[in-house]
């Protein structure tokens, strides 16, 4: 055992070689290239008298970036603990075949969970995300986020950065809230909470009894005893087993890519709306004949709601009383008039202006408002009163909303390639502490190839599930409480001082970053 642990010391500590640095190097800068020709190419198009929103903008680009750069810390490292500690991968291999995945699963995310994490924000701050305000949220989350997740990665302890970014944004939340109680402002929205922190806390009970559910059923079915032994040595596994390990490997880095990538995304197209919004605000990318088709169901939609308006509705400011529902969830006569109203101006200025791309600069943010605002509206209305409207009507409206969230909730390429490289360089970095306390640190015993395998299947397929159903899950905890579940199954023991360590991270995470980030937006507020 004191061999194979200084052999693995070696691996672990081995320099890497310089092919893989030299291949990393020009990866790096091709992907820097493309995203700052792609940026400065948008940023051709905005016209503006003061240097300020560009400082901003490469100020708050450069947090969100090491936002994601201390992501790959934590969640990426642990896709590599298994192959690394099974001697399936040499660890430097590992890390760049992991990254290589990741940025795979960065780049054909659906941008579903993005979104869904920003729903969770106060409205009259997403409406209003280039003010002062909007500015002191963006940066209070990622700044919350990046301490406490570089404190937890300094004592190698796995914790999740979806945790903390939710908690962050709670804090925030309820701080907007706690700052301005006479204005009216919004707060959290509890049931996007809820629903999320549902995936968060079932996710690693997922995954303890998943692995050990299936690790006890590959004992059963396969006999192979060298398949649920400590490796010997450096030996690698044979050649199926390591085959299985690599997939493994492979599909959990894909998942991680495509679900964990997306959560700094969301708030960089925050930035750009607020800093830039005649770029970013609405999606250049869409065709004349996309904007027709969004006149046409724009027309469609207004006709359905007209069948729901009560006759003595009425409503002074539409987008208001649209915005005051989404905010207290209580919905009235006026509701239903106002987001009509809304459905047929949007449509209206559509014809008006020819398509999205041509719609004038200073109408841009306002027009980016009121479409998100009925988005919300909508998604809302189905959740809380869905026998309001009649099925096939619903059809109708969840098209229009398709429609409208194809122009304002959209993930430019570049900016997909720029959070990938910027996990992959966190994951360069910082991999070795998260992966050594994954592999050697949760179980009594050496991590096994069929505790390894049986880990990584169950994370990679209940990852890939959450991206599918658009649920942020920790790739931190699924590993984690994994590879605990096929140490009990395998009746290897468990060093509670690690578990006791984990635990402790999961439930200190959400109330010390809802603090922080709670009292950095009360700071940033002052200082913008």
């Amino acid at each position: 055992m004191a061999t194979t642990a200084t052999a693995l010391d070696a691996k672990l500590n081995k320099n890497p070689g310089k092919i893989g640095m030299i291949g990393f190097g020009i990866v790096l800068i091709v992907g820097v290239v493309y995203a700052g020709f792609h940026l400065l190419t948008d940023l051709s198009t905005v016209h503006s008298g003061s240097f300020l929103p560009y400082v901003l903008l490469g100020v708050a680009l450069l947090v969100a970036l090491g936002f994601e750069f201390v992501n790959g810390f934590h969640d990426t490292a642990n896709a590599v603990a298994t192959v690394i500690y099974t001697h399936s991968m040499e660890p430097h291999i590992a890390v760049v075949w992991s990254g290589f995945w990741n940025f795979l699963g960065v780049l054909t995310s659906s941008g579903l969970v993005a979104f869904g994490i920003i729903s969770l924000l106060p409205v009259e701050l997403i409406l209003q995300v280039g003010s002062k305000a909007g500015f002191a949220m963006v940066f209070a989350l990622l700044v919350a986020a990046i301490i406490w997740n570089l404190g937890t990665w300094y004592f190698g302890l796995p914790a999740s950065s979806s945790h903390t970014l939710i908690g962050s944004i709670i804090g925030v939340g309820i701080a907007n809230q706690i700052l301005s109680p006479r204005t009216g402002t919004s707060g959290v929205d509890w049931g996007q909470a809820t629903n999320i922190g549902k995936s968060l806390l079932l996710s690693p009970i997922v995954g303890f009894f998943g692995a050990f559910l299936l690790l006890w059923l590959m004992k059963a079915v396969v006999k192979n005893r060298a398949l649920y032994e400590a490796p010997v040595g450096n030996t690698p596994p044979p050649f199926w087993i390591r085959s299985l390990l690599v997939l493994t490997c492979t599909g959990v880095s894909f998942a991680h890519g495509s679900n964990d990538g997306q959560k700094g995304m969301g708030l960089i197209m925050l930035i750009l709306v607020g800093t830039v919004p005649t770029a970013y605000a609405l999606n250049h990318a869409i065709t004349r004949k996309d904007s027709d088709d969004f006149i046409a169901v724009s027309q469609q939609a207004a006709t359905v709601l007209s069948k729901y308006v009560s006759p003595n509705a009425v409503v002074a400011d539409d987008r208001e009383e649209v915005t005051d529902y989404i905010r207290t969830k209580e919905f009235t006569p006026n509701t239903m008039l106002g987001l009509r109203q809304l459905v047929s101006d949007i449509g209206n200025e559509t014809v008006l202006f020819g398509e999205l791309a041509k719609v004038p600069n200073d109408r841009v943010r306002n027009f980016r408002n009121d479409m998100y605002v009925v988005s919300e509206a909508l998604r809302l209305m189905k959740k809380n009163q869905p026998t309001l409207i009649g099925t096939a009507d619903w059809s109708a409206l969840d098209n229009y909303k398709k429609h409208v969230d194809g122009a304002t909730r959209f993930i430019p390429s570049w900016v997909k390639v720029a959070v990938a490289l910027a996990l992959g360089l966190g994951t360069m970095v910082g991999w070795k502490r998260i992966v050594v306390t994954v592999g050697e640190k949760i179980g009594k015993e050496h991590l096994t190839y069929g505790q390894g395998a049986a880990a990584e299947i169950t994370a990679m397929f209940t990852i890939g599930a959450a991206d599918w159903f658009g649920l942020p899950v920790s790739t931190t905890h699924v590993l984690s409480s994994g590879v605990a579940g096929t140490m009990a199954a395998n009746h290897s023991g468990l060093q509670w001082s690690t578990v006791r360590n984990l635990a402790m991270a999961w439930v200190l995470t959400l109330p010390a970053s809802m603090v922080l980030a709670g009292f950095l937006f009360a700071a940033f507020r002052k200082m913008f």
